[in-house]
């Protein structure tokens, strides 16, 4: 049986990061992470007592950040799988024993939960939806592979996946379609399955303002055309 784990970002999540916890103890008996980012809030003292391990940064340092030190502890304890999701409770913990069993029937190396595929109907804004376009077509035409949600942050990772990803060139920001371009150039199967997500109930998001979307959309078309460039992704 594989060794899981589950890993959550978070940055002043107090509202709710134990909610999310209990959700994922009701779902599956897969180890918890929380890795708070700098909260300047309870964070980190709610996710201790609703049972999560938890790793705290000093100061803020991003998502991308954030997600690489929850990939250097998974790695460290010998975790087999993790499946990494946000702490703001958008993301359906019920599909977390899916992912585990996806990738320990050996079907792929990542697995995307998409909030497109099936009958799901997920309200984005304009611009996001422009961004999701735009990075399909991106990936569909250096890959040759659909991926219908390229910006979900819910995603299940074999260990030989998240041992690339502990390298000094992983984002420390912004990991979107620039890494499932790498992930196809490294030869790692990348599969997606439906999943449930609901909008941010405290109505935060990492892309909100004109110059933060202007500066989200810079990076990941300067990261992407770095990783094509490059003689290997990471």
């Amino acid at each position: 049986m594989l060794k899981r784990c589950v890993i959550i970002p978070a940055f002043n999540e107090e509202k709710t990061v134990g909610r999310v916890i209990a959700g994922i103890k009701a779902s599956t008996d897969a180890d918890l992470v929380v890795i708070d980012d700098g909260s300047q809030d309870r964070t980190a003292e709610i996710s201790t007592n609703a049972g999560a391990y938890v790793i705290r940064h000093p100061f803020n340092m991003g998502y991308g950040a954030a997600l690489q030190t929850g990939y250097k502890y998974a790695l460290q304890e010998n975790y087999d799988a993790l499946v990494q999701m946000d702490a703001d409770g958008q993301h359906d913990p019920g599909s977390i024993p899916d992912f585990f069993s996806q990738i320990a029937a050996g079907q792929c190396h990542v697995i995307i939960g998409s909030r497109f595929l099936g009958n799901k109907n997920y309200p984005i804004g304009l611009l996001k939806s422009a961004a999701i376009w735009i990075f399909k077509k991106i990936i569909w035409i250096i890959s040759r592979q659909r991926i219908t949600d390229p910006t979900s942050g819910y995603q299940c990772l074999h260990r030989r996946v998240f041992s690339f990803f502990v390298d000094d060139g992983f984002p420390s920001d912004y990991p979107d379609a620039n890494i499932i371009v790498c992930l196809y150039r490294l030869g790692f199967v990348v599969k997606e399955i439906p999943v449930t997500m609901v909008q941010n109930p405290c109505g935060k998001s990492m892309h909100r303002g004109l110059w933060t979307i202007a500066y989200y959309f810079f990076n990941i078309f300067l990261s992407l055309f770095v990783g094509l460039i490059r003689r290997k992704p990471f």
